[in-house]
């Protein structure tokens, strides 16, 4: 088989659900992940939504042996880099753990492709990099770079390192791809947003209130200039991220130079329309509170996505209803395994 993809950190959130719509292609992802924030068992469950081909193989994205040895092993075709820790807390008390996991390890990954003539790759990046000085929407030819926390600052200087390799290496085909807010889950309930430390983001912490194992959730100020008071944000569900990727896989693999484009829905929602809405597909109370503002947030944040759409021909698709009821699906099918 000529078109396996290597997939670092691929048994994560959005990794695990790009594997999904890479097998739907045609492609055969290899997954590489060192389960420091995934489990091993989304593997097993991959493996049960699509009876395909698939391989995973436990290991550091900076361990060059291990690098050396899938391309050797395999004819990777391109690389799908999810590898990154991401939680801005943590990057906040653990800094170092941070510039070391996302900025080294994407040094050895450009490196080992180097080595094996491997000239495809799409990042993952994240809106944090517009910092909170821009005007909404965000368009991707906004200053970047005047971010908040050492988590952001990393993703910034992954996207400066692939520049400025590009530019030096004119063979490369180079997507980096900013998210906004990924919700949802597959809509087999088999795989979805599964932490292994208590999540920070909304969305799994609604459904924890939802599914009875949290009390209630914290709104973070209510004073905003919002039409409910509430924070806006670009809220995409996680298949329709899933699909960018492959969609820039199809149609930049051979274009060279550096790409980039946001991947959001181009529209905002507050947080308290989306507690509405979990409570509607639920059919349960979700409980809250409100807690003063955090330092750092902003009323709204989302995407313009006319970039994206008018060179690629890509739109999400799904709503945030769509993303409701697949992750109360999946909270009810999944047993913490």
């Amino acid at each position: 088989m000529t078109n396996k993809i290597l997939v670092t950190g691929g048994l994560g959130y959005i990794g695990s659900h790009t594997c999904i719509s890479l097998i739907e292609a045609g492609y055969h992802p290899i997954i590489l992940d060192n389960l420091c924030a995934s489990r091993a068992s989304v593997f097993d469950r991959i493996k049960r939504i699509k009876n395909e081909p698939i391989d995973f193989i436990e290991g550091d994205v900076r361990e060059r042996d291990t690098l050396n040895k899938i391309f050797e092993d395999h004819d990777i075709k391109g690389v799908i880099h999810f590898a990154a820790l991401k939680a801005v807390g943590e990057s906040i008390e653990q800094p170092l753990k941070y510039f070391d996991n996302n900025i080294n390890g994407t040094i050895t990954l450009l490196q080992a492709m180097e080595e094996a003539q491997c000239n495809t790759l799409i990042f993952s990046s994240s809106a944090n990099v517009y910092g909170n000085d821009n005007p909404v929407p965000n368009t991707e030819d906004m200053p970047t770079g005047d971010v908040t926390n050492p988590y952001g600052r990393t993703k910034h200087m992954m996207e400066l390192t692939l520049q400025d390799y590009t530019a030096s290496h004119p063979e490369l085909s180079c997507t980096i791809l900013r998210y906004f807010n990924p919700i949802g889950a597959h809509e087999s309930g088999l795989i979805g947003e599964d932490p292994l430390q208590p999540p920070s983001n909304i969305f799994p912490l609604i459904a924890k209130v939802a599914k009875g194992e949290m009390e209630q959730i914290s709104i973070f100020g209510d004073d905003y200039d919002t039409h409910d008071g509430t924070g806006m944000r670009d809220f995409i569900h996680v298949m329709d991220l899933a699909e960018g990727h492959i969609e820039c896989l199809k149609q930049l693999s051979d274009k060279s130079g550096t790409h980039i484009y946001n991947l959001g829905t181009g529209t905002g929602s507050t947080v308290m329309e989306l507690i509405t809405m979990y409570e509607k597909i639920s059919e349960k109370s979700i409980a809250y509170k409100i807690a003063p503002r955090r330092d750092g947030d902003i009323a709204q944040s989302y995407a313009d996505v006319s970039k994206i759409k008018s060179e690629l021909g890509w739109n999400a698709k799904r709503t945030i209803g769509t993303a409701c009821v697949d992750s109360w699906n999946w909270v009810n099918n999944h047993n913490g395994e």
